[in-house]
């Protein structure tokens, strides 16, 4: 049994057009990807953007709806791709496969700095007796797998978080906040304006056996919370962007001990200086780190300690 596929690459301006064109054909689904080389970072919530150049992928379930019987999908390309005016397009079957598995076969446990591993839930821990953080991706940013999200954990792994208090404000799949509690923090306050990511922080929690030892908020239970109990962390975590850590860093300085540690990532290398400039007035600054022989070489981390 296969699918079948309907590909054509257009500005992004004609993408809506393309979609509505295909749905109106009875497609299954429809897949945008970037026909260049155009880097889109994490975005915003509620911020959909688009690369410049698209490719449109349309799918269609031959299998079960005879009304594509004898269908001329060669000629239906040709038709959408008048319309739309793209630059190319092209046709393909796709096999039929369990789905609901596929995706899992692209993790596999990554090993962090000293001796913390990333093991996602269904394989088994390469070294069992390390340090092992059981994952469930889930829908929330925070898999291990993105440099910025390395970066923080290599972070960690180096610091002593012996019943220290961390706060982990964009907590995302809970991946940095979990990490601290194996590696020994007291408690975790995690944070994030997702509520999918206080359910996936929540649900690794479970399955790491801390979830005694994180609370997880939306930014207003937390601002509450912290109002109420006066609690200051002595870590901070923040993998988020560079707009919103340029914003909050009066507010994190308000949020940390003296003497504190503080990680901030998700910064390319045109972002760092401005970074640096919002941090310097609460903290001394470490110099910038990221992975300079990897391919990933444009993200950064930035730490500092917090000025008493």
């Amino acid at each position: 049994m296969s699918w079948q596929q309907l590909h054509l690459q257009c500005q992004k301006d004609k993408v809506e057009l393309a979609e509505a064109l295909f749905y109106d054909l009875g497609a299954v689904s429809i897949l945008l990807e970037d026909a260049g080389d155009e880097p889109l970072f994490e975005p915003m919530p509620n911020e959909e953007p688009l690369w410049g150049n698209v490719v449109v992928t349309a799918i269609f379930d031959t299998n079960s709806d005879d009304s594509f019987d004898g269908t001329d999908f060669e000629g239906l390309a040709n038709e959408i791709a008048a319309k739309v005016d793209a630059e190319r397009h092209w046709t393909t079957r796709l096999d039929d496969k369990d789905w609901t598995k596929e995706w899992m076969t692209y993790y596999k446990p990554i090993k962090c700095a000293g001796n913390l591993w990333i093991v996602p839930e269904w394989l088994d821990a390469p070294e069992p007796n390390a340090t092992n953080l059981i994952l469930d991706p889930g829908l929330a940013f925070g898999t291990g797998y993105h440099a910025t999200t390395r970066l923080c954990l290599d972070w960690l792994s180096k610091q002593d978080l012996t019943d220290k208090t961390v706060i982990d404000y964009g907590c995302g799949s809970g991946i940095l906040g979990v990490a601290a509690l194996l590696l020994g923090a007291k408690q975790v306050l995690a944070v994030d304006i997702d509520p999918q990511a206080v359910l996936a922080t929540t649900q690794n929690a479970k399955l790491n056996g801390v979830a005694d030892k994180i609370q997880v908020f939306l930014p207003e239970e937390f601002a509450k919370h912290q109002a109420k109990t006066g609690i200051l962390a002595d870590t901070i975590t923040a993998n988020i962007l560079a707009k919103p850590l340029i914003g909050f860093a009066p507010y994190f300085a308000k949020l940390i001990k003296t003497d504190g540690k503080i990680v901030l990532a998700g910064l390319i290398t045109s972002q760092i200086d401005e970074v640096l400039e919002a941090y310097t007035p609460y903290f001394t600054m470490d110099t910038p780190h990221n992975y300079a022989d990897k391919e990933d070489h444009h993200w950064h981390r930035l730490s500092g300690t917090r000025i008493g």
